[in-house]
This record gives C-alpha cells, structure tokens and sequence, in this order.
C-alpha cells in the first residue's frame, strides 16, 4: 500500500524542530517508523559513544572505571602534540588520503566517461562488473598478493626485474615506495565502485544536448570536454567535500594489512588510525589515544566546514550545505 504524506501548512522558518517532527510524527507516521531503524543505529554507534570522549581529559584506570578516573585536563593532548609522532602521523595521514582522493577521483570520471560512450550493452555490463569486483575483495587477501608479488628473493615482480637484468628492489625495506604503491592499491580498489555515482551522472543528462552538438559537427572528444566534464562539475565537487570530511581518518584496514608491525615502513605509512591502535595495544593508553581521536574527528570537522565554505563562496551551487 502506498504511503501517504502529508506536509505540515504551518511550518515556517522559525519553528522549532520538534514540533516539527510531532507533527511528522502524527501525520506520517509509516515513514517516520520506516525511518526508525536507521534512527535508532546512529543514535547507538555513532551518538551514544559520545559519551566516551571524556576519557581523553581523564588518566584512564579499569578499576576505576571511566567515571572515577582522576582528571588530567589536557594533558593526554599535551603528550601527543609534544611527541614526534604527531608530525609524522598527520603529515601521513593528510599526504597519503590527499593522494587517494585525487587519484581516485580523477580515475572514478575517466571510468565513468570510458563506459558511457561503450556502446555494446552486454560489453559494457561486464566491464562495469570487472571494474567493481575489486571494491569486494578483502584487505586481508590483496595483502597476501602483494607478498607474492614483492618478496624480494622470489616474488613475481623481482623476479622480472632479475629476468630483465635490473636489481632487485626490497620493497618491505624501503619507506619511499609505498606512498605510490598504496595510492596505486587504493585506486585499484576503490576507483571502479566510486565512478558508478559519475555514470550515474551522466546517463541522467539530456542526450539532445549531445545529438545537437553532433550536428553541428562536434567531435566525441569535444562532447566530453564542452558537455560531459562541466556537466560533472557538481557531482565531483559534492563528493571532493565528502571525501575532505574523511581526510583525517585514515584506511586502517588498507595500511595495518598491508605494514603490519614493520617498523620500517612506520616513517611514510603510519597514520592516525594505526598509531591509535598501536598505542591501544602496546601500552593500554586509553586516555591519550581517546585524546588523538578526538583530535581527529574535530580537524576533520574544522577541514569539512572550511572546505564547504570555500565552495560556497566560489560556487554556491556545488557546495554540500
């Protein structure tokens, strides 16, 4: 049975938001319930852990629990600002998510662009398949491929460089390589999934607008340049902002699977994310690591509205809010 809605004739501006929603609440009451479940998991995963953040200013003790914990104040922030590692670790995680939105950004329109001018429909249901399937495949197994491929004694790609006459690289001993090496992983695994939102984009364009520029002798190049690429304009600027709210945390799953405990790799991989964990597990620190990740979350914040801001002033129809 179809619902029925209905809207409320005497909102305005200036009421408040809970009369609003009783009256919602009394007029449209199937989609208020269908709406609950999703209420009811932000306000227990991602609402009530709020409450928790007050262990960052606290000298955190399981005896104690986390009300009786003696109060510290900043000094969990303190320790994490004075250390090296607050430099290492944002400059990591803003560096390498810099390279994996743009990277993944740039690749999901080309994607997109590739299979919306593929003409053949069974052609192009599979393509669309292959370049998805990577986004379902577990950290944990590319993980695995990637120790068979870079193993220095006798994994596939040494063993092609020795083929060829070149010197072996030790890939799991030298920090400088992975930054391209996990941008190109991230790409591979998430660019495919990220540019269905794109195709989606551009099946939804008036094809008039093409057919006219055809004939008027407008080459499929130019179509994608003057027509495809602007009209994408919105659509990427609103995910760019998306991806910004995001650039603070970094892919733990990505990074601890693929570094683990190599403490080699640490200077150019190790990001807020792998720091909290490790911090978690090597020394029980809850305060201090509760610190960095509140830490986190308000610079990602801060950047999200700033950002937002920017794109408001520049092109207030692109920005997110």
């Amino acid at each position: 049975m179809k619902a029925k809605t209905k809207t409320n004739p005497r909102s305005k501006k200036g009421d408040g938001i809970i009369k609003n929603l009783l009256y919602d609440i009394r007029y449209n009451p199937y989609l208020c319930l269908l709406a609950l479940p999703a209420v009811i998991w932000f306000c227990v995963f991602s609402y009530a852990p709020l409450v928790y953040l007050i262990a960052s200013f606290k000298k955190y003790s399981a005896v104690k629990g986390l009300w009786g914990s003696d109060w510290v104040g900043f000094k969990n922030f303190k320790a994490f600002f004075g250390s090296k590692n607050f430099y290492t670790v944002t400059f990591n995680t803003l560096y390498l998510n810099a390279l994996f939105i743009i990277s993944s950004m740039l690749v999901s329109i080309l994607i997109a662009i590739a299979l919306s001018e593929v003409s053949g429909k069974w052609f192009k249901k599979i393509t669309q398949s292959v370049v998805i399937l990577p986004h379902f495949i577990s950290w944990t197994v590319v993980a695995l491929l990637c120790e068979a491929l870079l193993k220095t004694n006798n994994g596939f790609i040494n063993n092609i460089l020795a083929t060829l006459g070149f010197e072996r690289i030790n890939f799991y001993q030298n920090a400088d390589v992975w930054p391209a090496l996990l941008t190109f992983l991230k790409v591979w695994q998430g660019a495919g999934y990220g540019s269905i939102v794109y195709l989606a984009t551009i099946t939804g364009l008036d094809q008039e607008m093409y057919e006219a520029a055809r004939v008027d002798g407008a080459t499929r190049g130019k179509c994608i340049r003057y027509l495809t690429l602007p009209l994408l304009k919105s659509t990427a600027v609103m995910l760019f902002i998306m991806s910004i709210g995001k650039i603070f945390n970094g892919d733990f799953g990505m990074i601890y699977n693929l570094v683990l405990n190599n403490t080699m790799l640490y200077r150019t991989t190790d990001v807020i994310d792998t720091y909290v964990y490790r911090m978690l597990v090597e020394s029980s620190n809850i305060g201090q690591s509760s610190a960095v990740s509140l830490y986190q979350s308000i610079m990602g914040l801060v950047i999200v509205l700033g950002t937002n801001a920017l794109t408001k002033k520049l092109d207030p129809d692109s920005a997110l809010f």
